[in-house]
């Protein structure tokens, strides 16, 4: 009796001391402590895993050829239209433990086979091509599952004081991952360093286990905030399979201004994006002409982007986000970024894009996206898992090709780089009006919800 006593009081002690700790640099409540340092961990190993790979894609990219740039987003896109059904079907019938990692193995197995065909330089152009929308399915479709498993696991209110550390799990990982293709490609070459990023997926295999298993990190009620522990929760049942048919998630979008306005939040947010990634491959395909130097360079400018990051993720994101409500988060993105074209417009030099990129990156990494995620904690599981994974991927690569097509038609009619920028500026200024239309609703579904 006495040993175990003992033993408890240690681990409380423990837990203790880990809450202070924590507590210094997030607003985290006990009984939350487990649960968000699995989930940072969870999102290091995730978002490290793509780091490592994310230079390499932009090497493949021009590889693969810039002027055929806009059919590897058309791929994309199509990968993911018929993707996302064969997801929907494994959450409706799979619960979550064993769902997500089963997504992650089969990205696993994915890499490997890419590192026996670059290892054999097998038709090395079409396997940078194959490459490129691989990756770009695999970004998106990893980080959903991830977001719309923390939007299951935690409530509204926790969202807004936790989302942004969680964030920064990614963050970090970003930094690491940078680091060592940055400091690994040129003494290993490419196709190694894709093992790299099959050991950082098991590690986001097991985090996801725990969290999956362990359920909602409810805080004691006492210390839970207005609206009890699970206040504007998901649906209570668990990680029991989320049912429906495959198109269901589909179907609930269209029937729901909410998501409807969530949907065209991101549109706008590709749209843009990839004028701004349009614009990146030109003028780094002129100005680096070495591959091993691209390489390098774009990974130099994911380490400034995720060292940024990380800091306000750390300190600002969920301060501001309990302090104000979702209104930062959601409207600084399309300000900088209707500032960025403008000042491209001017002058679309490479070192000027490397700081329109890092600048509106980290904003959207470290404020846009955790608000966005928070956005799904008011919605119902089935929405959470299916209606997100849609929007997250085919609402996202559909705007990537849309973007890739006008691109390319503008490009064709002879636009200068300058007349490409300014291009881009009202997909900014109508995002911007999106951004405010959904805080109010999900400030009006929160409280409906508590």
């Amino acid at each position: 009796m006495d040993s175990r006593f003992t033993a408890g009081a240690a681990a409380r002690a423990g837990g203790g001391r880990a809450l202070a700790l924590l507590g210094r640099v997030v607003d985290v409540r006990p009984g939350e402590v487990g649960a968000i340092a699995r989930a940072f961990a969870y999102c290091f190993a995730l978002v490290s895993s793509f780091y490592v790979l994310r230079p390499i894609r932009e090497e493949m990219g021009i590889r693969g050829g810039v002027d055929a740039l806009h059919w590897a987003f058309t791929g994309t896109f199509v990968v993911m239209l018929a993707a996302i059904p064969a997801y929907s079907a494994l959450v409706a019938r799979v619960p979550r433990a064993r769902a997500v990692p089963l997504v992650y193995r089969f990205f696993a197995a994915n890499l490997l086979v890419f590192f026996l065909l670059f290892r054999a330089e097998v038709a090395p152009a079409w396997t940078a091509r194959a490459f490129f929308v691989w990756l770009s399915v695999y970004n998106l479709f990893v980080v959903s599952v991830f977001w719309s498993l923390m939007a299951d696991l935690f409530t509204s209110e926790q969202g807004k004081r936790l989302f942004g550390f969680v964030a920064a799990g990614g963050s970090a990982g970003a930094l690491a991952g940078s680091t060592i293709t940055g400091g690994l490609v040129g003494l290993v070459g490419i196709a190694n360093i894709l093992l790299v990023a099959v050991v950082l997926l098991e590690v986001a295999v097991a985090c996801a286990r725990g969290l999956a298993r362990g359920g909602a990190p409810a805080p004691r009620p006492e210390a839970a905030g207005p609206g009890g522990p699970r206040a504007a929760a998901g649906d209570g049942d668990g990680g029991a399979p989320v049912g429906g048919t495959v198109l269901s998630g589909v179907a609930t979008v269209f029937r729901s201004p909410y998501l409807l306005g969530v949907s065209a939040l991101m549109l706008l947010y590709t749209l843009a994006s990839t004028f701004l990634y349009f614009q990146q491959a030109r003028i780094v395909a002129a100005a680096i002409p070495d591959p091993a130097r691209r390489t390098a360079f774009f990974a130099a400018v994911d380490l400034a982007v995720n060292a940024g990051s990380l800091l306000l993720q750390a300190l600002v994101t969920g301060r501001l986000a309990a302090a104000f409500g979702l209104w930062p988060g959601l409207t600084v993105v399309p300000v900088l970024t209707g500032l960025g074209f403008s000042a491209l417009a001017l002058s679309p030099s490479v070192w000027l894009l490397a700081s329109v990129f890092a600048i509106r990156r980290g904003a959207e990494y470290a404020l846009q996206r955790p608000a966005r995620d928070v956005l799904f904690t008011v919605v119902s599981r089935e929405e959470k898992y299916k209606a997100k994974g849609f929007i997250d991927t085919v609402v996202y690569r559909g705007g990537d090709a849309l973007a890739a097509w006008i691109h390319a038609g503008l490009a064709g009619l002879g636009l200068s780089l300058s007349a490409l920028a300014l291009a881009g500026i009202p997909a900014a200024f109508a995002s911007l009006g999106v951004a405010v239309f959904l805080a109010r609703r999900h400030r009006a579904l929160e409280r409906r919800a508590a």
